[in-house]
């Protein structure tokens, strides 16, 4: 089954607005301290490891391959079968008005060591609550709250 959105590709059009599509992970490891999420430091901003999708690739792939590119992290392991889109639009000063669409995966790793692209200034591995506490967009926060309700034992996702 492919996650790849229904578009015309990365950068397509709709009503005078650029649409791109992107894939990420909310990654955490397990500790005896409990799990810890993986959080970049993008220089303005805190965020998950995500990135666009390139031709013919599904979300999954995407999300894989931008892992490992910026972070170095090659072992992934899908947990339970989350997977949620966050919407929202923004300006670019090169393409306009964006309509960006990005879907994220629950991951486990067992990898401790990031090796970071240099699109990024640092890295984090932190609990849930200060995690929460360090992304910069509520968006961000929405969904690392989703991504951990759904890792509880009572979960239904």
């Amino acid at each position: 089954m492919s996650t790849k959105p229904k578009s015309k590709g990365k950068g397509a059009h709709k009503k005078g607005v650029r649409q791109e599509f992107s894939a990420g992970f909310i990654l955490f490891r397990d500790t005896d301290e409990g799990p810890l999420f993986l959080l970049l430091d993008y220089g303005k901003h805190w965020d998950y490891a995500k990135g666009h999708l390139e031709k013919d690739e599904s979300a999954w792939q995407a999300a894989v391959r931008e892992l490992r590119e910026e972070t170095g992290i090659k072992r992934v392991e899908r947990v339970g079968r989350f997977k949620q889109d966050m919407h929202y639009f923004f300006f670019s000063p090169k393409k306009g008005r964006i309509s960006k669409t990005v879907t994220f995966f629950l991951g486990k790793t067992d990898v401790e060591k990031v090796s970071l692209s240099d699109e990024h200034e640092g890295h984090a591995w932190l609990p849930y609550e200060e995690a929460l506490e360090r992304l910069t967009f509520p968006n961000a926060r929405q969904m690392l709250r989703a991504a951990y309700r759904s890792m509880q034992p009572d979960a239904t996702s």
